[in-house]
């Protein structure tokens, strides 16, 4: 390594910008202080003949063919300062596959020596266990495996193959960050560290002026994130039908069954809406949910939105899971023998004065006091502490 060069970081992680994912908060606020090169997702299953994975898999090779052209390479330039450089790679979607796996470590390998001629002994960042076959290739210095996720339980995901890339990763990894006790307790304690998920709170906590595709006139519960099998629907459903008066908006991606929300007058489909503008949303509501099933995906999550609705400072409604632990003093769950309407209507009751609804319509009020004190539970909940807990951490690594 050149003197006074950056320690090199290899991560190989989701597909970069798809959404804002806690490895993506930690590996920007790394950025200063190593040479990061961001190799997207090779898959966690085969795919399918669907039209999703027919559309995913053209937009990967689109991806490929556009960092070829642009870069003479497979590399995506940054496209921000807060961005790294970014690898498309080609790789086989066949997690499980011995063949396979031993093919596509070779190959990404080799890829990544291409774009990284200079590569001497980096540090490899893996979150997804279909990566594994890697270790080893790079003369790596030390291994890092990030759990952000119950990969035996996340659906869309081949779980018997991930479960025995995930077991080979625990075996070969140096260091393992966790992002909730769950998940930490099932690994190596001598070499396990809970690194929960942090919050942007400049982003979360600044004001900022109402969106205008938010409805008007009544009070709103508000939900952002992909409409996906952990999210109770038959419940948002049922929860609409009862609170009339209410308009209950749903932020995100459809990737379930959402035909028991058809024909609800006051439930708001929106779509999915970038990131940086989720903290609008969630400021200019009047209750912020978290509607989960109970199953073990839930059991073992932390959710990043659970802490941007506490930044948010709006109070928050939930059904009961262990995430929750630490912050159930400023969480509304319903009571024995209550319903979810039941629970948001004694949130919103702390709210309440007589002046909040006008012949204008319902105004956007809420107690300071209350607010001050959710923001306060994250304060000091930042990526950028986070960031700095994780950098003491790689520093005590293998030199």
């Amino acid at each position: 390594m050149k003197p006074h060069s950056l320690p090199q970081l290899v991560v190989l992680g989701e597909d970069w910008g798809q959404h804002p994912s806690s490895t993506q908060h930690l590996i920007k606020r790394l950025l200063p202080d190593y040479q990061v090169l961001w190799v997207n997702s090779i898959g966690m299953r085969c795919p399918r003949f669907t039209l999703h994975d027919l559309t995913r898999i053209v937009r990967k090779l689109g991806a490929v063919l556009r960092g070829a052209r642009h870069s003479g390479g497979l590399s995506v330039a940054p496209s921000e300062a807060s961005s790294p450089r970014v690898l498309p790679p080609l790789a086989l979607p066949l997690p499980g596959s011995r063949l396979a796996g031993k093919i596509n470590g070779h190959w990404l390998a080799a890829q990544i020596r291409r774009q990284l001629p200079e590569l001497d002994r980096p540090l490899l960042w893996i979150s997804l266990p279909s990566a594994v076959d890697l270790i080893g290739k790079l003369e790596e210095r030390a291994v890092i495996y990030y759990c952000g996720d119950d990969f035996s339980a996340l659906a869309g995901v081949d779980h018997q193959a991930i479960a025995h890339c995930e077991a080979r990763l625990v075996e070969k990894a140096d260091l393992i960050l966790a992002a909730s006790p769950a998940l930490a307790s099932r690994f190596p304690p001598h070499k396990t560290r809970l690194l929960s998920h942090g919050v942007d709170l400049e982003l979360f906590m600044s004001p900022r002026e109402r969106p205008a595709d938010l409805p008007s006139g009544r009070p709103i519960a508000g939900f952002y994130g992909s409409l996906s099998d952990w999210i109770d629907i038959p419940l948002l459903a049922e929860t609409a039908a009862a609170l009339p008066h209410w308009d209950l908006v749903l932020i995100g991606p459809v990737q379930t069954d959402i035909s028991p929300l058809k024909g609800i007058p006051n439930i708001h489909l929106l779509g999915p809406r970038p990131h940086h503008t989720l903290a609008a949303y969630a400021q200019h509501w009047q209750v912020s949910l978290l509607p989960f099933v109970d199953n073990a995906q839930i059991r073992a999550c932390n959710p990043l939105k659970l802490r941007e609705y506490l930044a948010a400072g709006r109070p928050i409604v939930s059904t009961d899971f262990p995430a929750l632990d630490g912050y159930r003093d400023q969480i509304q769950l319903p009571r024995s023998g209550e319903s979810l309407a039941e629970a948001i209507n004694r949130a919103a009751f702390d709210q309440l004065n007589p002046g909040w609804f006008q012949e204008c319509g319902w105004e956007e009020l809420t107690r300071n006091e209350g607010r001050h004190t959710r923001q306060q539970q994250v304060a000091l909940q930042s990526w950028d502490h986070r960031a700095a807990e994780l950098s003491n951490w790689l520093k005590g690594l293998p030199g």
